[in-house]
């Protein structure tokens, strides 16, 4: 018997019991679209944790100043001293001291009340340079973004976050408009373009004004001088590794520190913020995956066991094919066929389902789910490979038949 006629039997026999055949591969069907989908939820979490922090701005270093004690010897947590400041900044910026450094922009902030005429908004204030904007990867929707004259003017101006912008003006435009903090009135010059929300913090709600503004006008004390974080931006994904050790070793020789583990300052880079915040959402993915393959080995189950029940019920169509001279091994091949056939029919079903679900659900709510291609065809090549595992021993079973003994019990 060819492979053709072989596989046209095998089809003819699943044929014959449809809803059994049916029934057999439910497990697999769900097993198969079960192992998508909880891949594709993972996937799509990691993805979204790395857009928000990609939206920190691109190739990004995070330079936060060390620990403070207090009288008590309490000690605070990283980024409770103040030990940096803008002469770190402008050192950093260097071209010959970090060639591989393409901006910085110190950064000072604190929440303080806006208010524009009769309606008052509070929102957290935000003094840095022009480089901000480049480095933290936002754009303007309107007007323009603070420059180099503004700070070295110390220029009551300000630009506002989307969020801040509606809050404080509505439907009119805050170009132009005057907002007070703290009983210094600035003019608005420009809105910021919507970013959403990274983690808990709205990046639409913040006032940005120059530094040198926000030091000597604002805020005062030890915001004249010093910074509460530094943000470094290298040339390249490739120099990332090379900028972080020229700011490292530059800070390091600017706060007379003789190495990294008395360091009064924290540099964290985004790929290590990535790796930590997708971590748990990796094993979680994981995990899913290996409870929803569980579903997959049920399904193998019931493929073995349809396949013994059609072997026992075709013992005499086995001894006579036998009696004709068909080899063991065309009986094997005609069984394992069959159980293939289910696990490949079953597995494709489940792939249609799993990738219906998936490009269903983002659409009616704000989840993301990333269809995995390897996922999908790895699911499906499992299910065609548990259709042969489990087709194992039934198809054993009935080679091992002898003619005589097959067409007695019949």
């Amino acid at each position: 018997m060819s492979w053709a006629e072989s596989l046209r039997t095998a089809f003819d026999a699943l044929r014959l019991h449809r809803m059994r055949s049916a029934l057999t591969m439910i497990g697999i069907m769900i097993g198969v679209a079960a192992v998508i989908l909880t891949v594709g939820f993972g996937l799509g979490a990691q993805d979204q944790v790395k857009a928000q922090i990609n939206s920190l701005g691109s190739n990004l270093l995070v330079i936060s100043p060390g620990s403070s004690t207090s009288s008590a010897g309490v000690r605070g947590g990283f980024g409770s001293a103040s030990t940096l400041t803008l002469a770190d900044a402008e050192a950093l910026n260097s071209k010959v001291v970090a060639p591989d450094i393409a901006a910085v922009a110190p950064q000072t902030s604190s929440s303080a009340s806006m208010t524009a005429g009769t309606t008052n908004w509070t929102t957290s204030v935000v003094g840095t340079t022009p480089s901000w904007l480049s480095v933290r990867a936002r754009t303007l929707a309107s007007g323009r973004f603070i420059t180099d004259e503004d700070v070295a003017a110390k220029a009551a101006v300000a630009v506002l976050g989307a969020t801040t912008a509606t809050e404080l003006f509505g439907g009119r435009s805050a170009i132009g408009q005057t907002v007070t903090v703290n009983g210094t009135t600035l003019t608005v010059i420009g809105v910021l373009a919507s970013s959403g929300s990274t983690g808990s913090t709205n990046n639409d709600d913040q006032g940005i004004v120059p530094i040198s503004t926000a030091g000597q006008r604002l805020f005062g004390g030890s915001s004249r001088t010093g910074v509460q974080t530094i943000y470094v931006q290298a040339q390249s994904q490739q120099t990332l590794s090379a900028a972080y050790q020229e700011a490292n070793s530059e800070l390091l020789a600017l706060h007379a520190t003789a190495d990294s583990t008395s360091a009064d300052f924290t540099i964290t880079s985004q790929a290590s913020l990535v790796d930590a915040a997708t971590s748990v959402d990796r094993t979680m993915t994981i995990l899913l995956a290996a409870v929803a393959a569980i579903s997959l080995l049920v399904g193998g189950i019931g493929v073995m066991n349809i396949m013994l029940v059609s072997v026992s019920e075709r013992v005499g169509e086995i001894g006579l094919r036998k009696a004709l001279g068909a080899e063991p091994r065309i009986i094997r091949r005609q069984f394992m066929l069959e159980a293939s056939i289910l696990g490949l029919l079953g597995g494709a079903v489940g792939v249609a389902i799993g990738v219906s679900v998936a490009l269903v659900v983002p659409a009616l709510t704000t989840s993301n789910i990333s269809i995995s291609v390897p996922a999908t065809l790895g699911s499906l090549a499992i299910a065609v490979a548990i259709g042969l595992v489990f087709g194992v021993y039934p198809a054993s079973r009935a080679a091992r038949m002898t003619p005589i003994d097959a067409l007695r019990a019949e």
